[in-house]
């Protein structure tokens, strides 16, 4: 840490490390927040229902595409002013979502908010351990990463309560007195601070990466409302993802320098953690995405009583992570790693039972299983990850590992969107095909008119959609079970110190 940024916040250095916590809190917290107050929103936007993805999708992907320049970025214009203007990026984006009358419009303000809330999480936690001594770095990275599950866990209830008593649209007002302090903050306290010999970024490395990724989620969001292959538009998403790809390979196998250094790909249990990171954020997201819908439109709960019921799940992934902290150095991560995945797993066994019939309490018990699980597994994959890594490599990986976490997000999104209502319609058609008014009046004493076999074709298509939710926790479950066995294959880490 430079003694003229440890002068400069002598004074004003706990409101830094409140500000850069609340901004890593509030990129996170915008991820699920529309996720309870989605059937509001769709019913505003005449938003379709395989549109419904790019809600989380636009703001992830665009976060994702803009975090690995954050800190290039902070080097060569300067860390306080990067913060400001994504700041003001960032709240130009609530306030669009707020304007919009579209779904495309509402998409795009998505777009403005993720892209700017890339820049959040790496940029606090550069500011944390340059404003924090040594000593207390571990203590104030726990508090970092407990910000980011805690934003992600609790949006949904709040988002949920909001909507329900003030419009969908007060879900992103939420967020501007919040960044009005960071904005307040930084500009008092924080110091400018940049790199004079600030080293070259790897664009090129990035473009093809974020062309093969944005290219890939292009094809899954857009693939089921253009019949798939039968469009052009899906034929060139899906070659501009190979090419982007494989650009970014052999980029990656014949440059001497990019923006991912090659000793991250050197390291086995830096490498099978990362893969292990995306499973955890196939899951995470996804989980969520499933279950508000399922409760508030399926089951017909209150939009507030469903966010409190998907609440349980952040209590536990907080905690957890939070005790995980405490953990002795001397215990080997690898059994809390099993112990998480076996936890989730079950979990989403759990949730196979799911039914009209069932109460709050199956719902609640398999997600604060699943929160148990899930804050074990991402501090212990994070410890593992970095053991036999050299520190000076950890900001690389650290970004890495967040990408890898979003993106695995983001396909799980699409990839669940996808099966849901394929599953739904082949559902559908399996049980109605015997519903005609003559075969439904042979069973009831009259005959059976057109509005009541609409109701009756109601309740079958409710049936559908319940056991197509179903079938989507089970591709979730087999997603952590196929990687389960790359936990036997981890080198056992060095105690950290």
């Amino acid at each position: 840490m430079s003694a003229p940024l440890r002068a400069s916040t002598a004074t004003g250095h706990h409101a830094i490390i409140v500000a850069a916590l609340m901004a890593t809190y509030m990129e996170a917290v915008n991820i699920s927040l529309p996720n309870a107050a989605l059937p509001h929103i769709q019913g505003t936007l005449s938003m379709g229902n395989d549109e419904v993805g790019w809600v989380f999708t636009a703001y992830l992907v665009a976060g994702a595409a803009v975090m690995p320049m954050a800190r290039w970025l902070a080097g060569r214009y300067g860390r306080k002013t990067v913060y400001q203007v994504a700041l003001a990026v960032f709240v130009v984006g609530l306030i669009l979502t707020t304007l919009a009358t579209t779904s495309l419009q509402f998409v795009f303000a998505r777009i403005v908010q993720g892209a700017a809330s890339g820049t959040f999480a790496p940029l606090s936690l550069a500011t944390l351990l340059d404003v924090l001594p040594q000593p207390r770095h571990a203590r104030i990275t726990l508090a970092w990463s407990v910000c980011i599950v805690l934003g992600i866990s609790s949006g949904a209830s709040i988002g949920g309560w909001l909507s329900e008593y003030h419009g969908w649209r007060s879900i992103f007002y939420f967020s501007l007195p919040i960044a009005a302090f960071i904005s307040l903050t930084v500009a008092l306290f924080l110091p400018e601070k940049r790199v004079e010999q600030n080293p070259r970024f790897d664009f090129c490395g990035l473009a093809t990466l974020s062309v093969g990724m944005i290219g890939l989620q292009m094809v899954l969001d857009r693939g089921e409302r253009l019949e798939w292959f039968a469009s052009a538009e899906i034929w060139a998403e899906a070659a501009a993802s190979v090419l982007g790809f494989y650009l970014f390979i052999v980029h990656v196998m014949t440059a001497d320098v990019h923006f991912l250094n090659k000793a991250l790909f050197k390291d086995r249990n830096f490498i099978l953690s990362a893969i292990m990171f995306f499973a955890v954020g196939f899951v995470l997201l996804p989980t969520l995405a499933l279950t508000s819908p399922m409760l508030e439109e399926l089951l017909e709960y209150p939009v507030d009583t469903a966010g409190y019921m998907t609440l349980a799940r952040g209590v536990t992934l907080v905690g957890t992570v939070a005790l995980m902290g405490f953990v002795p150095a001397r215990i080997d991560n690898r059994l809390f790693i099993v112990g998480g995945m076996a936890a989730v797993i079950y979990a989403n066994s759990l949730m196979l039972g799911y039914s009209p019939a069932m109460d709050q309490r199956l719902v609640v018990a398999a997600t604060l299983l699943q929160g148990t699980g899930l804050g074990m597994l991402l501090p212990s994959l994070g410890k593992v990850a970095f053991s036999a890594l050299d520190p000076k490599f950890r900001p690389e990986g650290t970004a890495l590992l967040s990408l890898s976490r979003v993106y695995g997000s983001t396909i799980g999104i699409a990839v669940v969107q996808i099966f849901f209502y394929n599953n739904t319609q082949a559902m559908h058609l399996a049980l109605v095909k015997n519903l005609t008014p003559f075969r439904a009046a042979a069973h009831v004493a009259g005959s059976i008119g057109k509005s009541d076999l609409a109701a009756l074709n109601g309740m079958i298509t409710q049936q559908a959609a319940v056991v197509a939710v179903i079938g989507q926790f089970k591709i979730l479950m087999l997603a952590m079970l196929i990687v389960s066995p790359l936990v036997f294959f981890l080198h056992k880490p060095r105690p950290a110190t």
